[in-house]
């Protein structure tokens, strides 16, 4: 017998994290290697918020909190709530975890059961079909296609409810293709949800505050009040304020969900770390006039890359809404072989040739449940956008 849990088999490591890896493997053995895998701004923690840590480090701000976050953090999660989106949270329903990725977990392994569905639309982050697993739940995918933009569309989410049905996870916009849903098509949704009473909505907004082109974000308890009972809204610090390390997720919904939340992480993490999480609120109180030319920044960059990539026969990139992520398919690849004589059957393959040849690392698709195709993080300088996508044209051409 082995001395490992089954439940370890159920799930496979982070695909994201592995090419990382990779990539600063090689790395370190000397090699030239951009990369492009990693969901992370390149840019610093705004001064502010730094002060503000450093401030609660000499305040001696330093001890155990409640298990899931200082009320100060909460409040200022509320009026955040309430600012940007009109909805109206007490701390009592709210959160805080070790990042937003934590907040997720301690959802599911508070409500599922064996035999329970969670549908996820495809292509996904890399995470939710194996938290939904380790939670003991079962991911039910539901595909979209380039066709829609990667949006699921209403036909769809009815197809895949059944009664077994417990959440429905929606990004917006999403990790990996940026897509991010209107207002008219998220009320679809919505309108679908509002006629299955027994499904509550995760929806992941970490990416709300990078949208382009005038796309406005929403999210679903805002769209469909009727919603608001049976919604987890999740978000974090990480991308918009550029606070990957600090760790600091929060999630917002049903007292009793959030206390069920509470359960499960006083057993584990407990609190997160006391000065990330008044960090954390400088980040949510104090200004935001970063966050507009931060946007327009990742514009200049998306457009960068996506007119580079789509001027590479074989490859279509659509642009996206928001995030910091393209996702462009190679169906116009496949078959063809490398210069070392590696034939290109997948997604896989594809972005580990492109590593190995090309000294470029970026995410296959068939991680994110849609292949074929690549995420590419153009969290970087335009200097090494270009360079990165420059190997990219030159790598494609030379296939035959």
């Amino acid at each position: 017998m082995s001395f490992l849990s089954a439940t370890l088999s159920r799930v496979k490591p982070s695909p994201t994290v592995a090419m990382t890896a990779k990539a600063a493997e090689l790395k370190a053995e000397g090699r030239d290697i951009i990369g492009l895998s990693a969901g992370e701004p390149d840019f610093d923690t705004p001064q502010n918020i730094k002060d503000a840590a450093t401030a609660a480090i000499a305040a001696g701000k330093t001890k155990y909190t409640a298990p899931d976050g200082i009320i100060e953090l909460k409040q200022a999660i509320c009026a955040k709530m309430q600012r940007d989106h009109g909805l109206t949270y007490t701390p009592a329903q709210v959160s805080v975890g070790s990042g937003g990725k934590q907040t997720l977990y301690n959802a599911l392994m508070a409500t599922l059961n064996p035999g329970d569905e969670v549908i996820i639309p495809a292509p996904y982050w890399v995470s939710y079909p194996d938290m939904v697993l380790l939670g003991g739940g079962t991911p039910v995918v539901a595909e979209t296609a380039l066709e829609t933009a990667f949006k699921l569309t209403p036909a769809q989410l009815e197809a895949a409810i059944t009664p077994r049905t417990k959440w429905f996870i929606f990004n917006s916009p999403s990790n990996p293709t940026g897509a991010g849903y209107s207002r008219d098509e998220l009320k679809g949704l919505t309108d679908v949800l509002m006629r299955h009473p027994h499904v509550w909505v995760m929806s992941d907004d970490m990416y709300e505050h990078l949208a382009y082109d005038g796309f406005e974000f929403c999210t679903p308890a805002q769209v469909e009040p009727g919603l608001y009972e049976r919604t987890l809204t999740c978000n974090g610090v990480s991308k918009a304020y550029a606070m990957t390390g600090w760790r600091i997720g929060y999630a917002a919904g049903p007292v009793e969900l959030i206390a069920a939340m509470r359960k499960i992480q006083s057993q584990s993490t407990s609190n997160p770390c006391t000065i990330s999480q008044w960090a954390a609120v400088e980040a949510l109180n104090g200004t935001q006039e970063f966050l507009a030319p931060n946007a327009t920044l990742f514009k200049r960059r998306r457009d960068l890359v996506i007119s580079m990539l789509n001027a590479i026969d074989g490859i279509e990139c659509p642009t996206p809404e928001g995030a910091f992520y393209v996702y462009p398919s190679i169906a116009g690849l496949i078959g063809k072989t490398t210069p070392s004589g590696t034939v290109i059957d997948s997604d896989e393959t594809f972005c580990t040739a492109l590593l190995e040849e090309a000294d470029v690392a970026v995410v296959f698709g068939a991680a994110f449940g849609l292949s074929p195709n690549f995420r590419v993080s153009y969290a970087a300088s335009d200097a090494a956008l270009t360079e990165a996508c420059t190997r990219i044209q030159r790598f494609c051409a030379s296939l035959t």
